[in-house]
C-alpha cells in the first residue's frame, strides 16, 4: 500500500464518521422510566456469597473428570479399532457401486 494512501486512511474515516446522523435516543426512554426513582442500592457481599464456588470437593471434582476423560479416550480408541460397517453391508455398497454409471 502507498504511504501516503495509509496516512489518509485515519482521517478519512474520522471524517466519514462525524458525518453519520445519530438516532434520537431521547424519545426511547418511556415517561414511567424517566419519572421512576432510583433503584435500591445492596451490599455486594450477599451477591457475591450467593455465587460462591460450586464445587464444594475440588479434588474429588478432579479425580472424577480425569475419570471422565480416560473413558472417552478408551471409548474413542475403541471406535478407531472396530469397523464401522459390517464385511456384508461393506460388500453390498462395492457391489452397488460397480454397477454405478460412470
Amino acid at each position: 500500500m502507498h504511504p501516503l494512501c495509509r496516512r489518509l486512511i485515519l482521517p478519512l474515516t474520522l471524517i466519514v464518521a462525524g458525518c453519520t446522523q445519530f438516532p434520537d435516543l431521547d424519545a426511547t426512554v418511556p415517561p414511567a422510566a424517566v419519572n421512576a426513582p432510583f433503584p435500591t442500592l445492596v451490599p455486594l457481599e450477599p451477591l457475591l456469597a450467593a455465587n460462591a464456588a460450586v464445587v464444594s470437593d475440588p479434588e474429588a471434582t478432579t479425580q472424577s473428570l480425569q475419570a471422565r476423560v480416560a473413558a472417552l479416550r478408551n471409548r474413542a480408541r475403541l471406535l478407531q479399532v472396530r469397523p464401522v460397517i459390517d464385511t456384508g453391508t461393506r460388500a453390498r455398497l462395492r457391489r452397488a457401486l460397480a454397477r454405478a454409471p460412470g
